[in-house]
């Protein structure tokens, strides 16, 4: 296995120190036979297999919800998301604790518990049917979580990390009965050293209280709230990702910063570390198949250019991947070493040859299409029921002929961005909503000091923690006005921050004219915001046609879509003919992007691509990709006009008109109008587009004009 292969194995998931499966449950000790069994495949490969593990978790079975994916039936304890979670900075060593927990609903202001009554299956929200509980969680309750764990003794003298993918939405992390730090933000990833606290040996215990006030804080918290209804969903509570451990040195890399630069030809690497150390260095190796192109070395929290000359570059339809080694040493000797991976590709707004601002992918302008992503999922929630299921959506949207999508208000564990750079899907990030919400005419609201300044936090991990991604090319940190505020300094901030990425101010309804996008929603739809100079015109959402079927909703009756329909066939027509509308407006309206709503039916939402279960696309996929595709064949050459008579433009034009009926044949030459009266045109409602009323009505006149 040469070192592409074995970094992009490591990715997948290998090897996986999974060796705690097969240890009881009361003793950690192997059991019998099947344990020796277990611990030969340990000594011999480092990984065994799911099964062995069942005996020691006990029976387990999710609860009935509403509805099941084709992935239910494979989740068990033994398999619940056992993939390495952090694919852009992979170390060989880890041990997953996904799996079954102690748990407890316990009221908020009750102390630590000294036991759980009940078992929950990490990492799966309380409220999902897959963490076998799905019970709803008020904001006057907080959420317990325990379970022991072994350290493998080839860590010994090493720190022990723990890591958590994301928890909802605050937490404090207890690690053999000491408290180790609290964390709040429901979407980023957080990480304590808990060497401190360990036990020389034998079983080591990690409690997590968890509390998630949903709706009734300020929070950001996308479409989650208590009483679920149209648009908005059930809330995910408590921890929703991975949990996991991992040895580092006493100085050890922490996070990687990841910037490519196609025009010079360079990819910057910024490496920070934790801990504190004297004759610190970085060595950085960019790999194609295994082949050193570039090396770079340099000093700690400092950018060092990797010369990438003659770029593979990364595109939706050739989605190259480098590796990258980085290695950090003390005077020249390594002590810590991590792979990633990085794609060269840029993202930018410019003019083409008729002055029309578009979106330029790799210095070539690329209309971009895609559906909104909401990321939520029937039997569990915010977390998929395992990596397959989470690449199966970017597949079918791939498949379908789309080169993007919307990830709307919820940021994905790193997987699902890690499958978009693998397979070649092009991001818009949302910004997790929070707080009120204004009109789409009302000024931007007030924040208060801690709502302001938890979202700006939140709005910054996100940024760093997604940011490596080749995939994403466009921040969205607004969405409608759901609680939008100081729009102007915040998309300053966000373009500051990362020069790198476009960003659009508010995707519908509150524009404030900044940023890189002029963003409207329009359903069904399609329209295009007006040229600007400046900025490029997009979509960000148009379409949503329902089609209910039976037997695939969250619900029996009461489903609802912007349209609603009764057969795959009229769906389909009616998606084709919103896209033959929306191809001319990529002409001269300079409509530069469009987002479909949406992947998949959400809750009772019926408006998606596929069913909510993931079981059915539900219109003809070879006609939705083939009008797809036409989408980015160059724009259509403007309409030749050709003016037949004066229009009323600047000046009336003299016109007769009548406003009782008309004689038979009014419409034809020769007709005698000389009873009919004259004005100025022209003639209309205040409601006519795009003409310029002279002559209002209640209704519109016959008329005809003055030769």
């Amino acid at each position: 296995m040469n070192a592409t292969e074995l970094s992009r194995a490591r990715s997948s998931g290998f090897p996986q120190l999974q060796w705690r499966a097969c240890l009881s449950r009361s003793t950690r000790k192997p059991r019998g036979w099947i344990g020796w069994i277990c611990g030969w495949l340990i000594l011999v490969s480092g990984v065994i297999p799911p099964a062995c593990g069942a005996a020691a978790e006990g029976s387990w079975k999710p609860a009935q919800g509403p509805l099941q994916t084709r992935w239910t039936a494979g989740v068990t304890p033994e398999t619940a998301h056992r993939e390495y979670p952090r694919p852009q900075l992979v170390r060989k060593d880890w041990v997953n604790l996904n799996g079954l927990w102690e748990f407890a609903r316990l009221p908020k202001e009750a102390a630590k518990p000294e036991s759980l009554p009940g078992q929950i299956l990490v990492p799966f929200p309380v409220e999902s049917a897959l963490s076998g509980v799905m019970e709803p969680v008020s904001e006057n309750e907080q959420i317990w979580y325990r379970r022991t764990f072994r350290i493998p003794e080839s860590w010994s003298g090493r720190r022990v990390l723990v890591h958590f993918g994301a928890v909802d939405w605050e937490s404090r992390i207890f690690v053999n009965g000491l408290e180790m730090g609290e964390h709040r933000g429901g979407y980023d990833a957080f990480s304590l050293d808990i060497s401190e606290a360990l036990k020389p040996s034998g079983d080591q215990e990690l409690v997590v209280a968890a509390w998630d006030p949903t709706d009734s804080g300020t929070q950001p918290r996308g479409k989650q709230v208590r009483n679920p209804r149209g648009i908005w969903y059930t809330p995910t509570s408590g921890i929703w990702q991975t949990v996991w451990l991992e040895p580092v040195a006493d100085v050890s890399i922490e996070s990687l910063k990841l910037v490519p630069d196609v025009d010079a030809g360079t990819l910057r690497v910024t490496v920070r570390v934790r801990g504190v150390g004297v004759g610190l260095g970085i060595q950085a190796t960019a790999r194609d198949a295994g082949r050193a192109v570039s090396r770079a070395s340099g000093g700690v929290n400092q950018a060092i250019e990797l010369s990438i000359g003659d770029a593979r570059l990364w595109s939706p339809d050739s989605p190259f991947l480098y590796d990258l080694d980085v290695v950090l040493t003390r005077e020249g000797r390594p002590i810590d070493e991590v792979q990633s991976y990085f794609g060269m590709r840029d993202i930018e707004v410019a003019s083409d040859d008729q002055g029309v601002r578009r979106l330029y992918l790799n210095g070539r302008a690329l209309f971009q299409l895609g559906p909104l992503d909401q990321g939520f999922w029937p039997d569990g929630l915010y977390t998929a029921p395992s990596d397959e299921a989470l690449r199966y959506d970017i597949e079918v949207t791939k498949r379908l002929g789309f080169n993007m999508a919307r990830k709307h208000v919820k940021i994905e564990p790193d997987r699902w961005y890690y499958w978009c750079d693998r397979l070649g899907l092009l991001v818009w990030q949302d910004m997790p909503s929070g707080d009120r919400y204004i009109g789409s005419r009302d000024p931007d609201i007030d924040r208060s000091p801690e709502s302001s300044k938890q979202f700006e936090l939140e709005l910054k991990r996100l940024i760093e923690g997604r940011g490596n991604h080749p995939c994403i090319v466009m921040w969205v940190p607004f969405n409608e006005g759901w609680g939008q505020y100081d729009t102007a300094r915040i998309t300053d901030w966000v373009k500051a921050y990362d020069p790198s990425r476009l960003v659009n101010n508010t995707s519908g309804w509150a524009d404030r004219g900044v940023g890189d996008v002029n963003d409207i929603h329009a359903y069904p739809g399609p329209s295009a915001p007006p040229r600007e100079a400046g900025r490029a015109g997009v979509l960000g959402e148009f379409g949503g046609l329902g089609l209910p079927l039976t037997g695939h909703t969250w619900q029996a009756e009461k489903n609802w879509g912007y349209r609603s329909f009764t057969s795959s066939a009229d769906l389909t027509e009616a998606y084709e003919g919103l896209l033959r509308k929306l191809r001319p407006l990529t002409g001269q309206s300079g409509l530069a992007a469009a987002v479909y709503t949406q992947t998949t039916d959400v809750e009772i939402e019926v408006n998606g691509l596929m069913t909510y279960d993931r079981e059915i696309i539900k219109m003809e996929e070879e006609r939705v990709r083939a009008v797809n595709k036409a989408m980015y064949l160059p724009p259509p050459p403007p309409p030749v006009i050709r003016q037949l008579l004066d229009t009323s433009e600047k000046e009336g034009a003299a016109w007769r008109y009548t406003i009782r009926p008309p004689g038979m044949g009014w419409f034809l030459a020769g007709f005698d109008d000389s009873e009919w009266e004259t004005g100025l045109g022209g003639f209309g409602t205040s409601g006519t587009p795009g003409s310029v009323v002279r002559f209002i009505l209640g209704i519109v006149p016959r008329s005809r004009r003055v030769r």
